[in-house]
C-alpha cells in the first residue's frame, strides 16, 4: 500500500509517499480502506523523533482516520460492523496510508450528516475533549470551561461539545478573527491571549467565581493563570506542553480551593479504555452526531503527498480547526 515513509527524524521534507507493507489485522481488528486522515501536533513531534508510537503500533503517522470497512475480523462482534460500512477510527499509528488496522472499539460509525472528508478529522479532537473535559473535568449542563486553542482542532471540538452539553465554554486563541469566529461558533467568549491576560479576564466573565474547568494544552507557563481561573472544587486538565513542563505550584492554593490537577493522554491507553471512551461518547452524544449538531471544522484538503505542507500549516497555527490529509 501507499503511506507516508519516513527514513529518519526531522524536519517536513523527510516525509515522502512510499510502500508499505499492509497493516496485520487481529481477530478483534476492522481492516479500513482510508479515504481522509487529518494532521495533529502529536505528528509533528513524532515526525521528529520526540513522540514514538507505542508498543505494538503502527509506526506510520496519522492518529486518525475515516474510510470504508474492508474485514472484519473473526472475533469482532457480529452485527457491530459489516464490510463497506463508512467508519471512522481513533488511531495509535497508522493513518497516513491507504489501509489501518485497528481494534473495533476504537472504530465508530459515520453518519450520513457527516461527509468522510471531514469524519477523517473527527475522532482524535472529539475523543480527546469528551475525555478530558466531561469524564476527567466532570463538567455538567450549566457548568463551565476555559478552552486553550479554540481554533485548534481540539479547541473546534470542544466548543461544539460543551454548546450541546449545556455548558459555558470560554476560549483563547492567538488572533481577533480567531476569538470572533470561537464565538461564532458558540463560545461564550473568546480571549486573545496576545493582548489579554486570560486569568484576569476570565475573573471578569465569570463575577470572580472562575471555571470548573480547565482544558490546557501548553503546560508550565500557564499553570498559575489556569490555577487562577478556577473556581473552588476546579478541574485542570493537562493534555499538552507545548509551552514547557516546567511549573511553580502554590500547594496552599491547590489546597484552599480544593483543586484537581489531572494529566491525561490518549494515545497510550489500552483498548479497553479507548473502547470505553468511545462508548460513552456514542452514548452522550451520538444524537447529536447523527442530527448534524457536531461537525468537524475543516481548514482545508490537502491530497496524502502534500503532508509537509499540512505540517507546515499546523506547526506555524496558520489554520482553524482541522488540517485533512486526502488519502483514497
Amino acid at each position: 500500500m501507499q503511506a507516508i515513509v519516513i527514513r529518519e527524524p526531522g524536519d517536513e521534507d523527510v516525509m515522502q509517499i512510499g510502500e508499505a507493507p499492509d497493516p496485520a489485522a487481529g481477530p478483534e481488528d476492522v481492516t479500513i480502506r482510508v479515504h481522509a486522515s487529518a494532521v495533529n501536533r502529536a505528528d509533528l513531534l513524532q515526525r521528529r523523533g520526540f513522540y514514538p508510537p507505542p508498543p505494538g503500533a503502527s509506526a506510520i503517522l496519522g492518529l486518525e482516520c475515516a474510510g470504508v470497512v474492508e474485514a472484519i475480523g473473526s472475533a469482532v462482534p457480529g452485527g457491530r460492523f459489516a464490510v463497506g460500512d463508512r467508519v471512522m477510527a481513533l488511531l495509535a499509528g497508522g493513518g497516513y496510508a491507504q489501509r489501518v488496522a485497528v481494534h473495533h472499539g476504537s472504530v465508530m460509525r459515520v453518519p450520513a450528516a457527516l461527509d468522510l472528508v471531514a469524519a477523517g478529522g473527527f475522532p482524535e479532537v472529539y475523543l480527546t475533549a469528551y475525555l478530558n473535559l466531561f469524564m476527567l473535568g466532570g463538567i455538567a449542563r450549566g457548568g463551565s470551561a476555559l478552552v486553550h486553542g479554540g481554533g485548534s482542532g481540539v479547541g473546534t471540538a470542544a466548543i461544539q461539545l460543551l454548546r450541546e452539553a449545556g455548558a459555558e465554554v470560554y476560549v483563547t486563541a492567538g488572533s481577533d478573527e480567531k476569538c470572533r469566529r470561537c464565538v461564532e461558533m458558540g463560545a461564550t467568549a473568546a480571549i486573545n491571549y496576545r493582548s489579554e491576560d486570560f486569568a484576569e479576564r476570565i475573573q471578569q466573565l465569570t463575577g470572580k467565581r472562575g471555571v470548573d474547568a480547565v482544558l490546557d494544552s501548553i503546560g508550565g507557563p500557564y499553570f498559575a493563570g489556569n490555577v487562577a481561573s478556577l473556581a473552588t472544587g476546579g478541574r485542570l486538565v493537562i493534555i499538552g506542553l507545548t509551552g514547557g513542563a516546567a511549573a511553580e505550584i502554590n500547594l496552599a492554593t491547590l489546597m484552599l480551593k480544593r483543586l484537581h490537577v489531572v494529566g491525561s493522554t490518549l494515545r497510550a491507553r489500552s483498548f479497553a479504555e479507548k473502547a470505553e471512551i468511545v462508548a460513552s461518547f456514542v452514548a452522550r452524544f451520538g444524537d447529536a452526531l447523527a442530527a448534524g449538531r457536531l461537525g468537524v471544522v475543516v481548514d482545508r484538503v490537502l491530497p496524502l503527498a502534500e503532508a509537509p505542507a499540512a505540517h507546515r500549516l499546523v506547526a506555524a497555527s496558520e489554520h482553524f480547526g482541522k488540517v485533512v490529509l486526502k488519502v483514497d
